[in-house]
């Protein structure tokens, strides 16, 4: 299969999740109301230029790896919901809920 989508539940809600097969590794997308978690693919520069709020988390390979591993990079918009350098995944999508 080259896509598949999944509805992600948290404690604040529900959220979409999406993962593309590219290679060896997969793009992995989790798209919430207010912004989304993001593999390594996406760029931080461009994701920051372009005002989106996201919250990078490298080197995943499975929507329970992005939820569970640490959030390296957010951007300033994610930042303004509380989202850190260093929260967990499944913290910062219960804030992009």
């Amino acid at each position: 299969m080259i896509a598949e989508s999944e509805l992600i539940e948290t404690k604040k809600g529900a959220a979409f999740g999406l993962k593309i097969k590219l290679g060896e590794t997969p793009l992995l997308i989790i798209k919430g109301e207010k912004g989304y978690l993001a593999c390594g693919y996406i760029d931080r520069t461009a994701a920051s230029k372009m005002k989106d709020i996201c919250a990078i988390i490298p080197g995943v390979k499975t929507f329970e790896d992005m939820l569970n591993k640490r959030v390296q990079f957010a951007s300033k918009g994610a930042q303004k919901l509380g989202i850190k350098k260093g929260m967990t995944g499944i913290g910062a999508l219960d804030k992009l809920i």
